[in-house]
């Protein structure tokens, strides 16, 4: 077997599509005479017709990409997996930089690829870090990462196709908070938050909050994920 082979193998063992840092845990690199093996998995991915890119980080096999379709219900509701999708690699990147996180209720059956994002988040609970009324309000967030505290690190906002406003309204509620607000979203949606931002309204938290695009959030995950996988 060539180290093609090797990669194909694995994304077999997982329904045929894989985030690269699920093929670093999955490919057998032990035979690879390379120093750096989850470089040569990248590539072996972006340069070869035997895989496609389904959305950034995540690979499968193109002779596959019906059934692809299939199972993460691609064509009848793309917009529901994006924000899933997205949602997941916050979750992941919190993780991988030693914050606890939390979603919401009501997102917890949804799926990260094949796997519930309950099962990625490390609370199953929000936090009681303020009053009442104030968590309640937050708990709403689409991911937020807590400190060793116990205390709101960040907020993360999926918009995929949704109305940014709304976000940042609930960043607005928890301004007093010394905390950093994200907006998620594709990249083309970047004018559009720059103009609700813009407004008076906001003033006080509009160098509180970030726009994070979908490509970014991917290789932040990657990155993370290679140092995890290196020890570093």
């Amino acid at each position: 077997m060539n180290q093609k082979d090797f990669v194909i193998e694995a994304m077999k063992q997982n329904d045929y599509f894989a985030t690269l840092s699920k093929l670093y845990e999955l490919v057998d690199t032990s035979s690879w005479q390379t120093k750096t093996p989850l470089a040569s998995i990248r590539r072996i991915v972006q340069t070869n017709k035997e895989f496609y890119k389904i959305a950034p980080g995540l690979w499968g096999l193109s002779d596959k990409k019906q059934a692809i379709e299939k199972s993460l219900d691609l064509k009848k509701n793309e917009n529901a997996f994006n924000h899933s999708y997205y949602q997941g690699l916050v979750v992941l990147l919190g993780n991988l930089r030693g914050y606890e996180t939390f979603i919401p209720k009501q997102d917890k059956n949804k799926f990260f690829t094949n796997i519930k994002l309950k099962e990625l988040a490390s609370l199953e609970n929000i936090y009681k870090f303020s009053y009442e009324n104030l968590v309640k309000r937050a708990k709403f967030s689409d991911c937020i990462w807590f400190n060793e505290r116990k205390m709101p690190h960040s907020f993360y906002e999926i918009e995929h196709s949704t109305n940014i406003k709304n976000s940042i309204n609930r960043f607005y509620e928890l301004q007093d908070f010394r905390v950093k607000f994200y907006i998620v979203a594709h990249k083309k949606r970047y004018k559009e938050f720059i103009d609700i931002l813009s407004s008076s309204i906001y003033k006080n938290i509009k160098d509180m909050v970030y726009f994070a695009d979908y490509e970014s959030i991917a290789k932040q995950y990657e990155k993370e994920s290679v140092r995890y996988e290196m020890g570093i």
